[in-house]
């Protein structure tokens, strides 16, 4: 097992809770009303004592119960005969997902961004404002669901108690043009690592290095603070996401996908 990969799995799980999960024979059943693949998921993490056809049928069954499919997360560490025995049960794969990591970003101590009084962090670019804060306000979950076009009435009543499970040290950053919120970014600080989260910026701002400017105010904020290293994820085909993390000092580490019937 590559401890480094369980390392980045294990800091993924405590970045994003599930609304409900279940721990069952080395699994974690995770169910977020299929807010995301992530949150509604079976993930491996222990070891397992009873047959795997059993245990798919009970977490078929559980899922039902959800009104939910079944859907299991394939990472590299799981052994690859449990992929093919979910092929062999018709299971198809979905969402394709690159893990990428910085392996370094001490040199990313930028103290240039003017500190305001509440202790957050601000700098201008391009006629918007970054601002980085360590709490994640109401609004900027409800401009993350505006920028992600959510309207489901059961996420939007989730969504906000998840982000306020997150357990780990958070780096909040929003962008407005005035009072106009065009951005979003997140990071997510356990033990090393900076866990980049939720970048998105609205489509009239974009291919105007904003996307780049929130993960580098995240990633000076945490070098900071002391983390060394950072990891993201991007879906495989993302080509200009890859690009543009690729350009800020990430490389590809590894990929998982997730098996869905």
């Amino acid at each position: 097992m590559d401890s480094k990969i369980k390392t980045i799995e294990d800091l993924s799980l405590n970045a994003w809770p599930s609304h409900q999960i279940q721990y069952y024979d080395g699994w974690l059943l995770r169910f977020s009303y299929f807010y995301t693949h992530r949150t509604n998921c079976v993930e491996q993490v222990g070891e397992s004592t009873i047959p795997c056809g059993r245990k798919i049928r009970y977490c078929e069954e559980e899922y039902t119960k959800w009104g939910t499919p079944a859907i299991f997360k394939i990472s590299p560490l799981v052994d690859p005969s449990f992929d093919g025995l979910l092929e062999d049960r018709g299971y198809m794969i979905q969402h394709r997902t690159i893990v990428m990591v910085r392996d370094d970003i001490t040199d990313l101590m930028d103290r240039s961004a003017a500190v305001r009084f509440d202790g957050s962090r601000h700098k201008e670019y391009g006629g918007v404002r970054l601002t980085c804060s360590a709490f994640i306000p109401r609004a900027w979950i409800d401009a993350l669901f505006a920028l992600k076009h959510t309207t489901n009435v059961m996420h939007k009543s989730i969504v906000p108690s998840m982000y306020r499970a997150i357990p780990k040290e958070t780096l909040c950053v929003q962008v407005r043009d005035g009072s106009r919120f065009i951005g979003t970014g997140l990071g997510i600080l356990d033990r090393n690592y900076a866990g980049v989260y939720a970048i998105h910026v609205h489509p009239d701002y974009r291919r105007r290095g904003i996307a780049r400017q929130i993960v580098s105010m995240i990633l000076e904020e945490a070098a900071l603070r002391g983390v060394t290293g950072a990891y993201l994820q991007v879906v495989s085909d993302n080509e200009p996401a890859k690009r543009l993390y690729r350009g800020l000092g990430f490389r590809e580490f590894y990929e998982y996908w997730f098996r869905v019937r």
